[in-house]
């Protein structure tokens, strides 16, 4: 017999005729719960309920969703416009979990999804915690990845639990923990097979348990592995925050605020460490770095993945089977992202040998995840059976999708646009995985240029998580939904560009690359232009960057868009960073596939060319930092800026996701329209005429940006308008 106790939509309680009370999440009107208020105030009073209620033995915890909690509201962290507030923000949660935890009775957690952010700090408040070993199982404090840290007692807790190294390397990567490593590392107590297994070992465990106590509350508790006085503990201390520089050169605080309350933390008792931890919260909450973070990798992404761009009015669509042309990196790497979402494809090359070894990418991929026990060999075989290597067109028949990844020539894509079409459904998608070529004069192949669009997606493929969308004049609103569903199916994040020379991602990509060839030609020191773009927050510099793509292909783009140019009857102006392109070309130092470019390439490792030094001698003045960083970042931006004012992108949020998920424009900085808003219209606009007056009318402010600073105004942000 049970009395069930609802005092809330979002959690119901069940008290059964063993007085253990079963709390179960369920967040109305959300797929996943968050602390919102709405569960948050009845959870409190949970807590309340077991200080005093003498017929509640023990409490059991648990989800009604398939995800046991996602972790805070975003838009009441978004909302915290002070220090003081995000302080008290944070106290109060905390103060929450830490009367679970002290209640004197037994309060058992089990988990099932994802456990992240604030629902495994409430998770780690819990005496036992028990997952269910599904295999979807992820446990996480990813807070990190918004430029925050867990300010729920996240970095106090998980160090006690699993030992500092191991929760500052997860805290710092913002880590999801799989069922088996979250037990053997002792984040968790206990594995379950199903939901009732769970409830079953939860109850046996609070009937077993009448005095429960946290570890760290007992008198003779030691951290795992030794706390702050540790001499392993010293020896992180010393090389830690150097480490966590040399990755991030300071643009991101949470990672060294992170290290500073693990070890802060580590000195003291757990109390007085959550004090310390919610201050160092505080920093980070009111961050620019966060705030930019949050912004675009929260709201603008989110609202992407839920349709933004795509048409409305256009129903929902699946791909049911998809034919690729071209079995090299790029289609091999398309081939493995749509089999690997369930969708037979036929992977189509001009040999069998070449079809055969694009096959052999996804075996490759595969043999790994097996190995690093990612996968099994049945899921891996189940994979492979979805491709189908052909070097016959009529094995399209059926392809709903086809997708062309052949070099880029006109030529070329033309004839197998045409044998491609010549088997397909009249309501067959054709789309080009072009880099650089308009999709409306490549559409002109086709018989159908409403069914015409461009998928550019990014390599490597199965790692790259952006598929860039290229509408043509043509293409129909029918055949963007289509595509749009398409990356989604796949798991890909789609951004949607109207057509022109480069697109978007191609086009300002570019720019970065070739003003760091352009600095080269001046006499800047190579080092000083690779650390520059590092000190940035770019991925990669751009010297390396080039050598990774190659300079041939660099130099093969920049000569058909003049090609183009002139073809259209206009002046071609030349970049100053093509004639570095073809020097080394000449040189046959094309990049890191020959082993020689900028580097010199051996064996995994890298290093400059000591023949730059003859090539481009250093000029007897050098740049401050400051101002190379500045020439990489604005000419970026700017570029960025005119794409919108030319219509190229169709809203803010896809140029910020682009240009962060496509090239990795620093993160840090929100994208490359939102780079603007953070130092300001007018000051972005006097800093790009003086960078244009000394380096060239490259560096001249979109038209856009002067206007909309003359007016005072900015670009749209994502989320509620902050203070």
């Amino acid at each position: 017999m049970s009395t069930s106790h609802p005092n809330s939509e979002a959690l119901h309680l069940e008290l059964g005729a063993d007085a253990i009370l079963v709390a179960t999440m369920d967040l109305p009107g959300h797929s996943m719960n968050i602390l919102t208020d709405e569960l948050a105030t009845p959870l409190i009073a949970l807590a309340a309920r077991l200080e005093s209620d003498a017929g509640v033995k023990g409490l059991i915890l648990r989800s009604a969703k398939k995800d046991f909690l996602a972790g805070a509201d975003v838009d009441r962290l978004r909302a915290l416009s002070t220090a003081q507030e995000a302080f008290d923000e944070s106290m109060r949660f905390k103060s929450f979990i830490r009367r679970l935890e002290r209640c004197g009775k037994p309060v058992v957690a089990i988990l099932h999804g994802l456990c992240l952010g604030g629902g495994l700090e409430i998770a780690m408040g819990c005496h036992w915690r028990i997952v269910v070993d599904d295999g979807r199982a992820r446990l996480g404090l990813p807070e990190v990845k918004l430029g925050l840290l867990p300010g729920g007692g996240g970095t106090q807790r998980l160090p006690r639990l699993v030992g500092m190294q191991q929760a500052l390397q997860w805290m710092a990567e913002g880590t999801h923990v799989p069922a088996a490593l979250a037990l053997s590392s002792g984040l968790v107590n206990a594995l379950a097979a199903n939901a009732e297994d769970a409830l079953t070992q939860a109850r046996a465990w609070i009937a077993a348990t009448t005095k429960p106590i946290q570890p760290w509350d007992a008198p003779k508790f030691r951290y795992p592995g030794g706390d702050s006085r540790s001499p392993a503990a010293a020896q992180l201390l010393a090389i830690g925050p150097s480490m966590a520089a040399a990755k991030s050169f300071g643009n991101y605080p949470a990672l060294s605020h992170i290290m500073s309350s693990v070890f802060e933390g580590g000195l003291t008792d757990i109390d007085r460490g959550l004090e310390i931890e919610s201050r160092y919260f505080a920093a980070c909450a009111i961050s620019p770095a966060s705030r930019n973070l949050i912004g675009t990798l929260w709201y603008q992404l989110n609202a992407i993945k839920k349709g933004a761009s795509r048409p409305a009015d256009m129903p929902a669509s699946q791909v049911q089977r998809l034919g690729i042309l071209g079995a090299g990196m790029m289609g091999a790497g398309i081939a493995y992202a749509a089999a690997k979402a369930g969708i037979p494809v036929v992977l189509l090359d001009q040999s069998q040998a070449a079809a055969d070894k694009g096959k052999q990418y996804s075996q490759d991929l595969l043999d790994k995840a097996v190995k690093r026990g990612r996968s099994t060999a049945e899921k891996r075989e189940r994979l492979l059976a979805l491709i189908t290597p052909s070097t016959d067109y009529a094995a399209l028949q059926g392809c709903d999708l086809v997708i062309e990844a052949v070099f880029e020539d006109r030529a070329v894509k033309a004839e197998v646009t045409a044998l491609a079409e010549a088997q397909l459904a009249d309501t067959a998608v054709f789309a080009s995985n072009t880099s650089t070529l308009p999709i409306t004069g490549l559409a002109q192949a086709s018989q159908r240029p409403a069914q015409f669009l461009g998928l550019h997606f990014f390599s490597p493929v199965d790692k790259m998580p952006l598929v860039e969308i290229i509408v043509g004049k043509e293409t129909s609103a029918q055949t963007l939904a289509r595509g749009f569903d398409f990356c989604l199916q796949i798991g890909k994040t789609p951004i949607v560009v109207n057509d022109s020379r480069g697109f978007y991602t191609s086009r300002v990509f570019a720019t970065y690359v070739m003003e760091g060839l352009a600095m080269l030609r001046e006499g800047v020191h190579p080092r000083a232009i690779e650390m520059a773009g590092l000190q940035a927050g770019m991925p990669m510099p751009p010297l390396a960057l080039q050598d990774e793509v190659s300079l041939s292909l660099g130099l093969h783009v920049a000569t058909q868009t003049r090609k183009d140019v002139e073809a259209e009857g206009q002046v071609y102006t030349e970049h100053p960073g093509e004639a570095v392109l073809r020097q080394l070309c000449e040189l046959g130092r094309v990049g890191k596939k020959v082993g020689q470019g900028f580097y010199d390439w051996q064996a995994g490792d890298k290093s400059l060319w000591p023949g730059l030094a003859e090539l481009y001698p250093l000029a007897s003045e050098q740049p401050a930092q400051s101002v190379l960083i500045d020439r990489l970042m604005f000419v970026q931006a700017n570029e960025a800026a005119r794409c919108l004012q030319e219509g190229v992108l169709r809203s803010v949020a896809d140029g910020n996701i682009g240009s962060i998920l496509g090239w990795g424009f620093a993160p840090f900085q929100g994208g490359a329209l939102q780079f603007i808003n953070s130092l300001g219209l007018k000051p972005f606009v006097a800093r790009a005429t003086e960078l244009a007056r000394q380096h060239g009318p490259r560096f001249a402010p979109a038209q856009l940006l002067m206007e909309m600073a003359a007016k005072g105004e900015k670009f749209e942000e994502g989320g509620p308008a902050l203070n």
